[in-house]
Order: C-alpha cells, then structure tokens, then sequence
C-alpha cells in the first residue's frame, strides 16, 4: 500500500519501532547532542570541520586555519537549533510557513538568497535552477508561482500520515523535494521535521554524515521519481538509531 502527500508518494509497510523519550529528556538530549547534530548537517553540505572543531568553535573559541564561510555556517546552524529548541519549550512550535522560514532565515542568512522567504516572494526573479543528481541528471526546480499553494497543500496532506514520526519524516521528504527556498532547504526541513518530533516526545532527526552516499542516493530516487520510499525506509533507520 501506498501512502502520499501532495508532492510525493512512498510505500507503506513495516519500519522500525521509533522510542518515544518525552519532550523533556529529548529535549536536554538535543542540547547534548547540539554539536554532534550541527557536525552532520554541516558535513553533509561540504563543511570540512571536524567534530572536534565544531564544539570548539561552540564554546566559543576560532578554530585557525578555515573559511569564514564555513565558521558561519556553523554558528548559524547552531543558532537555528537553539532557536527551534525555544520554540519547542515555549510551546510556540508548529508545522506551518511562517516558522519554517523562521528557521531558514537564521540557518541561511549567510548563504541563500532572500534568506527567509519562498522563492519568488523576495527581490530575486525566477525559479533557481534546479538539482543536479549524483548521476548528472538535471532536475529543474517547481515553479515559484506555485510554491505557496503547494506548501498549504503539503501541510493538509500531512494529516494523511499515521503518526507524527510520519508526518514528520513525510514532510522532510516533501519539503525537501519541493525546493522551497534557493538554498538550505534540506537542512530546514530537518529543522522542522525535528520540531514536530520534539513536540511529540521523539528525538531530533539526525542524519549521519558517515551515511552520506546513502542519503545522496536516496535523494536522487526521490527527485527523479517522486518516490520517497527508499528515503523514508533511510531516515526511519537513522530517526532509531538516535533514539536509543
């Protein structure tokens, strides 16, 4: 059996049992884990700091010797979780526009353009390009002009899903497909993903950079085919593993 939101589709069968730890303790887990967390993130984009380097950086400290660029990028990721973390103990969290670009415009203020706005709804004209595959398959991104409309039709389609790990993984893979944003976008799909996870009791999603061709493969069936199956099976199995 099939299940699907508005942009794409996976195959529903058994997964891993995902631990439920309570709001609490996932998030006092998210705060530990914080520089784990942002390593991956950063890696999976290119970063080339080390974990060692992260958390010195977090504490405060210049690490000699790389990018500007990539500092920032660090200490925005950072700043994004902290901002998500707020929202979740505030009770302030949901799964909607305006806190996703929240979030983007703190992760992807150094890196996007209109860092907190939709494609199409800032200064820049035109759709962004697209992805390019592992394989060097080209897919052109969604058109702007529909972007708003498909975001309100993902979030109706959410209530689809069986639970919240579904809906959030669900909406990693929809969003992250869509391509709302010029840049940054699986990095604030995670984010969100992550927000509904907290608010539900489960652990923040953390996807290992040592699972990097793996995610990238996935990534590709998921754009090619608008097949999320492959990517919902890969993120259910890292969304266990941080939960133990």
């Amino acid at each position: 059996m099939r299940r699907a939101t508005s942009r794409v589709s996976w195959e529903h069968h058994e997964r891993p049992h995902v631990s439920k730890l309570g709001t609490d303790r996932a998030l006092f887990r998210l705060t530990k884990q914080l520089p784990d967390l942002v390593w991956n993130a950063a890696a999976l984009e290119g970063n080339t700091f080390t974990l060692p380097e992260v958390r010195t950086l977090l504490d405060g400290i210049t690490v000699g010797g790389k990018a500007l660029a990539e500092q920032q990028q660090i200490l925005d990721l950072s700043e994004a979780f902290n901002l998500l973390h707020e929202l979740v103990i505030q009770q302030e969290f949901a799964v909607d526009k305006a806190i996703s670009d929240a979030l983007h415009a703190v992760l992807a203020r150094n890196e996007a353009l209109d860092a907190g706005l939709f494609r199409g709804e800032g200064h820049v004209e035109g759709d962004g390009g697209g992805v390019r595959l592992m394989d060097g398959g080209f897919i052109p991104f969604d058109s702007a002009e529909e972007l708003v409309e498909a975001h309100a039709d993902l979030l109706a389609s959410l209530h689809a899903c069986g639970d919240p790990v579904e809906q959030a993984l669900a909406y990693f893979c929809s969003a992250t497909r869509s391509q709302f944003y010029f840049d940054g976008n699986k990095r604030t799909a995670r984010l969100v993903a992550s927000g509904l996870l907290l608010s539900h009791g489960y652990s923040a999603l953390n996807i290992p950079h040592a699972r990097r061709l793996e995610f990238n493969l996935a990534l590709d069936e998921l754009f090619r085919a608008d097949d999320a199956t492959t990517l919902m099976d890969f993120l259910y199995d890292c969304l266990e593993e941080s939960s133990q």
